[in-house]
């Protein structure tokens, strides 16, 4: 083939290959905020479309075509290769990345069943929670004198002790046994999906009827005020985490009911690492409301209008985080 015919059959691809590195690469956050907009290569078609310039490259130099020629091949390989094999994020960088973008995306791609896992949980709170308040004597039926002593105990208004929620140990102390108690709650919500959904389904609305009590109860008998003061600041990060990790036991047990036109184990392996990735936000999640439930929950002489107010701006937060988290960016659904 002559070089001019040959240049005319694959000068498009250089083009479309050479603006593909002027508008796409080197600078992330440009590309990032014109990912939408952007009209050239695709980016997963870049490195189909590298392999390609390399052929082309070996090519003209096999047929001794001109200098012009291999050297303008030769610089667009050399670039490419430098975007494609560049040294990769570190993995703390990684990992944030994840938790900022690829996290909540991965939540919003399974919106059913956190649909789902959302009203297995609510509703029976919600429903207990005024059930109780209408009729006080129904919180013995779920628990015992002696647990409705304790709760009461520990969110007394007359009480002098100045930390809400628990007894006289260190902050340190606390944020050991929350971050133990929450994270056991989050894996068993999740890993009993195992048991084709049913375990997760179970224990969502389990925990929902025994927040929901407790939180009718002490309404109930006038202890209100300084339960919620104690749930506004953590409640947020943790209930959240606790739907999610049921979501994602929901998804893992769909995949073993349902594969659909996969070998039902494939479609456990692939249910199980998505339900993974999930269960890694959760833990971070999980970690950071029992942080905010050891030092700053637990204050008993901040005022209330505080109280309320970190709590209504960690709902916002986190809900905007879930919902808009990782939308002007593309994020593989990958363990950092």
């Amino acid at each position: 083939m002559r070089q001019e015919d040959f240049v005319r059959r694959h000068q498009d691809e250089w083009l479309a290959f050479e603006a593909w590195l002027d508008g796409r690469a080197g600078r992330a956050r440009e590309a990032r905020r014109a990912r939408r907009t952007w009209r050239g290569l695709p980016d997963a078609d870049m490195p189909m479309q590298y392999r390609r310039l390399c052929q082309q490259l070996a090519l003209a130099r096999r047929r001794g075509y001109s200098p012009m020629v291999t050297g303008r091949l030769q610089d667009l390989m050399q670039r490419g290769h430098g975007e494609l094999y560049r040294t990769p994020s570190p993995r703390w960088r990684r990992a944030a990345e994840f938790l900022i973008a690829g996290f909540p995306r991965l939540v919003r791609a399974e919106r059913g069943c956190m649909l789902a896992a959302f009203v297995l949980f609510w509703v029976p709170a919600v429903a207990i929670f005024i059930a109780i308040v209408r009729q006080p004597e129904l919180s013995s039926s779920l628990f015992d004198q002696s647990m409705l002593a304790s709760f009461e105990s520990m969110y007394d208004p007359d009480s002098p002790i100045r930390k809400l929620g628990r007894e006289s140990d260190s902050d340190i102390a606390a944020f050991g046994g929350y971050i133990w108690n929450n994270i056991s709650i989050g894996f068993k919500t999740f890993a009993s999906g195992l048991l084709a959904g049913i375990g997760s389904v179970l224990v969502l609305v389990f925990n929902g009827i025994m927040i929901g009590g407790v939180a009718g109860h002490l309404q109930a008998v006038g202890h209100g005020d300084p339960f919620w003061r104690f749930v506004a600041g953590h409640s947020a990060p943790e209930l959240t985490a606790v739907v999610i990790a049921g979501g994602a036991g929901l998804r893992l047990g769909l995949s073993l009911v349902a594969p659909g036109r996969q070998r039902r184990i494939d479609s456990l392996v692939e249910g199980g690492r998505r339900g993974a990735l999930l269960c890694m936000g959760v833990l971070a999640m999980l970690v950071f409301a029992a942080f905010v439930e050891a030092f700053w929950s637990s204050i008993g002489w901040m005022p209330a209008w505080i109280k309320y107010s970190v709590g209504g701006a960690l709902w916002c937060l986190i809900g905007a985080w879930l919902l808009l988290g990782g939308r002007n960016r593309v994020h593989e659904d990958a363990a950092p």
